[in-house]
């Protein structure tokens, strides 16, 4: 079955047995709690919405169809799963190497709670060279955290070999696929463990939820985190499950659309002399191109660029856009444009985003799919503004 009869049919089958409606989607299942006949037999396996829910199972078996894994675990937002994976792989002495770009939001729960509070060693490194994973391995490192493409800069770093080199030691090896969605890459087919993802970004693709999944296939792996779904609580809601249910039935649409108006913006954004620099993994500057060929079928809708301004007009740039909303977050069908280290980066600090090369007046697109031409001509007029 391919990708996109999966993305509609995976966990949706209509029931016939009696007393069945047959509905073509899968049921809102509200229930709080399931009664039994007989008292030590749960109700075709359901005791509690915390543990069970039928549509958050839909969910969760069409995720793991789509990243190519066993299992899928869904929770309340991709660091709630993000925090959920860490209780359940990690001890307090344990040391974790990380991408040092990556999302604000994780750089600031792996420092500021599981390092600073609970022991947790972390060493972020620069990823895109195998060599510095290698040197930051020791004999405590139990995890190896990547974003690929990286957030904001749109960095990429080799899946396969550095999941070979992480299994030589026994480490575990996660990837936030957020950007590319299971739709343009597929780490687990590439040697990785676990697949991240906040749902809330294109899988859900409309701004309407919040929402993280965990996808692997390691069985021992899959009871662990399980546990830890079931025992803190992090879930995702029934009416959650059922909005990306629905949203993942176009995913494959929608990311095919984000990412023709992301190349045209990209093409038009480094022709323009306002720009000294864009960001994205299509374009043949992009110094990982061949990388992104090689493990991606798609560059995704992310672009990123830097203006030859200061940062006081880079604001005036994006406040003076219609179509544009600027706002945090990603991955919806309307277009945003956001100020990193203004908003999503705001919580690294200013000698950490130096370092990493995140300029004050970098400028993050998450490309919408609104016609091209509406968007390109907002474009044109804000830059006229500054």
């Amino acid at each position: 079955m391919k990708f996109e009869t999966r993305a509609i049919h995976v966990g949706e089958k209509p029931n016939f047995k009696e007393g069945a409606t047959g509905d073509v989607t899968q049921p809102l299942h509200l229930a709080s709690t399931y009664a039994r006949k007989d008292v030590d037999t749960p109700t075709a396996g359901y005791e509690y919405a915390r543990t069970a829910n039928p549509t958050r199972d839909a969910l969760q078996e069409r995720l793991a169809s789509l990243e190519e894994a066993r299992y899928a675990l869904v929770f309340g937002s991709g660091l709630a799963a993000e925090t959920s994976l860490f209780l359940a792989l990690l001890n307090s002495g344990d040391h974790v190497i990380a991408f040092d770009d990556l999302y604000g939001g994780t750089r600031r729960l792996f420092t500021r709670i599981f390092d600073e509070k609970f022991g947790v060693q972390i060493s972020y490194v620069d990823a895109r060279e195998v060599d510095n994973v290698r040197n930051a391995i020791r004999d405590n490192t139990k995890l190896i955290w990547l974003e690929t493409p990286t957030n904001p800069l749109l960095k990429l770093c080799d899946i396969k070999a550095i999941s070979q080199l992480a299994h030589e030691h026994n480490i575990t090896v996660a990837v936030d696929n957020t950007f590319m969605s299971p739709y343009f890459q597929q780490p687990l087919m590439l040697g990785a463990d676990i697949v991240v993802h906040s749902t809330t970004k294109y899988i859900n693709g409309h701004s309407d939820s919040v929402g993280g999944a965990l996808m692997l296939s390691d069985e021992f792996l899959h009871e662990k985190i399980k546990f830890v779904q079931n025992a803190a609580g992090a879930i995702l809601s029934p009416f959650d499950c059922y909005m990306i249910l629905r949203s993942t039935k176009t995913l494959s649409v929608r990311m095919r659309e984000h990412q023709k108006n992301a190349l045209l913006i990209a093409g038009f954004l480094g022709n323009h002399p306002k720009v000294n620099r864009v960001i994205y993994p299509g374009l043949e500057s992009h110094p990982q191109h061949q990388l992104a060929v090689q493990q991606m079928s798609g560059f995704g809708g992310m672009v990123s660029f830097e203006l030859d301004r200061d940062l006081d007009a880079a604001k005036r740039f994006v406040e003076n856009l219609n179509y544009f909303a600027v706002a945090e977050s990603l991955g919806g069908v309307e277009s945003l444009i956001e100020l990193p280290a203004l908003m999503t980066h705001a919580s690294v600090p200013a000698e950490e985003r130096k370092k990493i090369g995140l300029a004050d007046g970098l400028i993050r697109i998450s490309v919408g799919i609104e016609h091209a031409d509406d968007l390109l001509q907002d474009l044109d007029e804000a830059f006229k503004k500054i």
